[in-house]
């Protein structure tokens, strides 16, 4: 387990956000760059078959050390950390015993890490907490992933006696801008099932997220001079406030939780003349989510009977999916996690996702993904900071998946 802090230490100093603007796969070239000494890394610990593509897809196999047929599993993770908050010059910093009060994380700024902000942080009270020095995000989302998966792998190749099949690892480009599973090969990947390596506190298991919808609205208005404007002016602008109040207020992600779903106005951007916005729309329940966007349909249908046609025009786009779908017919790989996480003395907490995730898609591209976690927690902010035996506890757990799947097959 020393690896693994040195590890997750020296992957987080690699900046490798990505560019939501950019239209290279991957949308930086600092992704493909840690991507490659990641390979180095990977085929010196001894997993075979290591591949790294150039869009920035990196695969590799450890081989069964049983003789039975026992399905492949997968671990998957993301190289690249949120463009939310800026992750150049990361200066992570170990507390090496949580002592229950502030954390000062930056002296000359006066940051500080509260509980009272973050409760939470008393579940730590005594443990080594691995936080920013506050002017950066930390990237365990998902470099804590990346260094959990790989110091598993090390445990099983130098522990033998630890039965598995065989075992398929991906580290993918531009997840935090939802092009992660844009380029997955998962025919190439070979595996029957997986799971990211991407969720925050300790014991999360997450097999449902929203279902999800973009939409972007131009409202193309007439700008006539106000002082002769009457029965003239359309203030584009106006409408745009006017579509928004007629959605439901209440429907709002400041004003909602658990599987309650929104709309989220993500975009103003307008003069007079013409107005452009966007929103995303999100619910966990299917009928609830075509339901959300009818409603938005119908809202624009009757503002351009109200102003005149071609006055509000709407381009609405399906992103994802609940992957709930997908798994249950599978559910015995939740099962799986579940009794892993027990013999690795952890609670299980399964509870819904309330964003998207990788897999997600994948799931609905043949290759069922549900989410464990990483241990981390305020993630993208300068704020996040990611308990050490939390990490340790989510290696053993990649440990007892691979040992439970081969041992139920043996028995």
């Amino acid at each position: 387990m020393e690896k693994l802090v040195d590890r997750f230490l020296k992957y987080v100093k690699i900046d490798t956000q990505s560019n939501e603007s950019s239209e290279t796969y991957p949308s930086t070239p600092s992704q493909l760059e840690f991507s490659k000494l990641l390979a180095e890394e990977i085929s010196e610990i001894g997993l075979k078959d290591v591949h790294l593509d150039k869009n920035g897809y990196l695969m590799a196999t450890l081989p069964a050390n049983i003789k039975e047929h026992v399905p492949v599993i997968g671990f998957i993770a993301h190289v690249d950390t949120s463009p939310d908050f800026t992750g150049k010059n990361v200066n992570p910093k170990i507390f090496d015993n949580y002592f229950g009060k502030n954390l000062l994380l930056n002296e000359k700024k006066n940051i500080m890490l509260s509980p009272r902000e973050f409760p939470l942080l008393n579940n730590y009270i005594g443990q080594p907490i691995i936080a920013t020095d506050g002017t950066t995000l930390l990237g365990a989302d998902n470099k804590a992933g990346i260094a959990e998966i790989l110091t598993a792998m090390e445990v099983l190749i130098q522990n033998p006696d630890i039965k598995h099949g065989t075992i398929k690892i991906a580290f993918t480009p531009d997840e935090e801008i939802g092009r992660g599973a844009n380029k997955f090969d998962v025919k190439k990947f070979g595996a029957d099932f997986a799971f990211t390596v991407d969720g925050g506190p300790i014991g999360e298991l997450e097999y449902e997220n929203f279902n999800a919808a973009s939409a972007k609205i131009s409202i193309q208005g007439r700008n006539v001079h106000p002082g002769t404007a009457k029965n003239r002016m359309k203030n584009s602008m106006r409408i745009a406030q006017e579509l928004d109040n007629m959605l439901p207020q209440n429907e709002k992600p400041e004003y909602t939780e658990a599987y309650e779903g929104f709309y989220h106005l993500t975009e103003f951007n307008g003069t007079v003349d013409h107005t452009k916005v966007s929103y995303i729309i999100r619910d966990h329940d299917k009928d609830e989510f075509m339901k959300k966007k009818d409603l938005l349909v119908k809202i624009v249908d009757h503002l351009n009977i109200k102003y005149g046609k071609g006055t509000v025009k709407l381009i609405m786009v399906d992103q994802y999916y609940n992957m709930r779908e997908k798994i249950e017919p599978v559910f015995h790989i939740i099962e799986l996690v579940i009794k892993a996480m027990n013999e690795a003395g952890v609670t299980p907490k399964v509870k819904p996702i309330r964003g998207g995730t990788d897999g997600a898609r994948l799931s609905y591209m043949g290759l069922p993904c549900p989410n464990i976690f990483t241990g981390g927690h305020n993630f993208h902010s300068r704020y996040e900071f990611i308990p050490i035996r939390a990490m340790e506890k989510a290696v053993k757990v990649i440990v007892k998946i691979v040992e439970i799947n081969a041992r139920q097959k043996q028995n």
